[in-house]
């Protein structure tokens, strides 16, 4: 009987040792930095492109052109009532609706979980400044920009609106919801360019990538569900009623 077989060592496979290696040349130093200007320049191509679609269609309160819908992005809560950010949009939302500008408003936002629900946070807020709950509609499933957009359109059926959002994100919102189909203007509510701003325009850097393939591909939304009639009873709803 053979001698049974102990513990083999198998050869530990070398592994170079990974180190940034600088250059050592002027040659190098240029070639590094051709290479870097290359990596910002294709970085920033598609918030560059954003910015020349959308810089035609942006308005304030006052001169935006009338639109049968307003669209708000939500944009946080914060204890279960919207975050500040979010109450500048609202309220530029009950500024267009109060002038006769739209004549009802989309909410759009996560409610991805029981105890987060940006849509009815919008809601309770319009209410509590003087827009009719009528007029309100609520979209549950606006996870993200896209999906708002193309949820706006294929589900609430809704051709032209008012976007409504922050001066950094506007951009990107007007550019998405005109490749879902929206012929769309919009709102961008100015801040004080605190640390959340600033935050919130280095994201839309790194956010602008993905938008592009979702404008060029036009994917599904996470969640799209059946035909919604909630906007379309808005608009047919008469003031007296």
């Amino acid at each position: 009987m053979g001698k049974a077989p102990g513990h083999i060592r198998l050869p530990r496979p070398h592994l170079p040792h990974l180190r940034l290696r600088l250059p050592r040349t002027r040659r190098g130093w240029r070639r590094a930095f051709q290479l870097t200007v290359l990596a910002s320049v294709l970085a920033l191509l598609p918030s560059t492109w954003m910015h020349a679609v959308a810089a035609p269609r942006l308005r304030t309160v006052q001169d935006a052109p009338s639109a049968p819908v307003a669209i708000v992005f939500g944009a946080g809560l914060w204890q279960g009532k919207p975050t500040p950010y979010l109450a500048r949009r609202l309220d530029a939302a009950i500024g267009l609706y109060e002038r006769g500008t739209v004549r009802a408003v989309l909410v759009t936002g996560d409610n991805g979980r029981e105890d987060y629900d940006e849509p009815d946070a919008m809601r309770a807020y319009l209410r509590a400044h003087g827009v009719p709950d009528r007029k309100i509609v609520s979209d549950y499933a606006g996870f993200d920009t896209w999906d708002s957009c193309t949820r706006a359109h294929r589900v609430f059926g809704v051709d032209r609106a008012i976007l409504v959002s922050q001066g950094f994100h506007i951009r990107r919102a007007l550019t998405l919801c005109g490749a879902a189909g929206i012929d769309a203007y919009g709102v961008g509510v100015t801040d004080a360019h605190d640390a959340t701003w600033y935050y919130g325009g280095v994201r839309e850097i790194f956010a602008s990538g993905k938008a592009a393939a979702e404008a060029v591909l036009r994917p599904d939304p996470h969640f799209l569900g059946p035909r919604e009639q909630g906007v379309t009873r808005a608009l047919a709803d008469s003031p007296g009623d």
